[in-house]
């Protein structure tokens, strides 16, 4: 699919979709609870709808309405399907890994795109320390064997999910564990979210120190009813394209929220962007911006739409911390990098960071791709819909991973888009 974007003034309100963090999350803890749960407002994304499957694989009964799941846990652990697909989701995939390990016999993990090629040495490098079986190559990852509880190290600077993964597992296990983290600790805000959904559902864990977490051993989830607060990840594609293009009122989402991509506010008020607290959310105004230095350390899901909020603001902007962005569905740095200078941005970047000079105005003479990734899409939009040509964006169908009716919020708040 293609997706031509020409240029407009947007206005109006446009409520943000639930966070595809938190439904992963209250998915996979209700379908490993006794008894019977209903999460509300869920939207099916490909990378929800691949977290259901899996879950369903294992054995959850799981019903799927307009905008709720209602979800009976699992009964035993056991597996008749020995392949189990992951999509693109890094997600699922790495949450899955241990939770599937409980089934204690030989399973195989395959996906799509740049699935595979994603690290998963933190697993590997685990599952060999306990002697137990992990194999990856080009088509998958097997592994035959149970976690063990215990102490366990990982790195801290690689991808959080690893640490997930292991919290919705180690509390079924029948000993108490630690996980160590070693520094630098990133991303420690999507931890604090596995740990309050794990609260919800009747599982504790915690936090002896800044990079030291106990987990219990022989607990049991306990069903609960949840509903899914809006993403701020996906709040931050409209609200950069209202500080740079008009004011927009955003809702859907929480102000109490510990999502780390909250964060986005704060980086917004340091490029000089003006915002009201509004009911569940925020007016943005169209601001004068400025270039500033951003550390993407807890926040990388932002890092492509944060390219487009520097290409719009006058001066010299700095992206900081922000060498996780290539080893994710693609090489977000590379691929920004690619498709801002062909609005002849000044960019450049280094292993870890990005460098952008800013402007005003803009001009595209060549067709945009997508890199197979949904951030990539979004953030290319905005920047589209911002400049003085109409852009054409190859590969547009990458929305659906994570947010299928972007291009209908973007219509409804009066972008001129259409799909092709």
């Amino acid at each position: 699919m293609k997706a031509r974007v020409a240029p407009t003034a947007c206005s109006g309100h446009v409520a943000i979709p639930p966070s595809k963090s938190m439904a992963h999350r209250a998915i996979i803890c209700a379908a490993l609870a006794q008894g019977t749960s209903v999460i509300k407002n869920v939207a099916y994304s490909q990378d929800i709808k691949t977290t259901i499957a899996g879950m369903q694989q294992l054995g959850a009964d799981i019903r799927m309405e307009e905008d709720q799941v209602t979800i009976t846990g699992i009964q035993d652990f056991t597996i008749q399907q020995k392949e189990v697909f992951c999509c693109e989701s890094g997600s699922t995939l790495r949450f899955f890994i241990p939770i599937f390990s409980l089934c204690n016999q030989e399973i195989t993990f395959t996906g799509q795109g740049r699935l595979m090629q994603r690290p998963q040495k933190v697993y590997e490098d685990l599952f060999h320390s306990q002697s137990l079986f992990f194999e990856q190559n080009a088509s998958g990852i097997t592994i035959r064997e149970r976690l063990r509880p215990g102490d366990i190290t990982l790195k801290g600077d690689v991808s959080s999910q690893f640490i997930s993964g292991l919290l919705f597992t180690l509390p079924m296990l029948k000993e108490d564990s630690t996980i160590h983290i070693l520094p630098p600790f990133e991303s420690r805000s999507y931890v604090d979210l596995t740990l309050q959904m794990l609260e919800t559902f009747g599982v504790h864990a915690s936090f002896t120190d800044e990079l030291t977490i106990h987990i219990p051993g022989n607990q049991k989830y306990k069903a609960a009813d949840y509903s899914i607060e809006g993403d701020y990840s996906q709040l931050a594609f409209f609200a950069v394209l209202a500080a740079i293009n008009n004011d927009l009122t955003i809702t859907g989402v929480h102000h109490n929220s510990r999502q780390g991509d909250k964060k986005i506010l704060s980086i917004l008020k340091d490029f000089g962007v003006r915002m009201e607290e509004v009911e569940n959310g925020y007016h943005i105004y169209k601001s004068r911006l400025h270039g500033n230095a951003v550390d993407l350390a807890d926040c990388p899901d932002l890092g492509p739409i944060l390219t487009v909020l520097a290409m719009y603001s006058p001066g010299n902007t700095h992206i900081y911390n922000a060498g996780r962005l290539r080893i994710k569905e693609s090489d977000r740095i590379e691929a920004m990098e690619q498709e801002l200078r062909k609005f002849h941005v000044d960019i450049h970047s280094t292993e870890n960071e990005i460098f952008i000079s800013g402007g005003t105005d803009y001009t595209c003479d060549t067709k945009l791709s997508a890199h197979n990734d949904h951030r990539i899409v979004m953030a290319l939009s905005v920047a589209a819909s911002c400049s003085n040509s109409i852009c054409t964006i190859e590969g547009a169908q990458a929305i659906n991973k994570s947010y299928p009716t972007f291009f209908d919020d973007l219509k409804a708040i009066g972008g001129k888009v259409e799909l092709l």
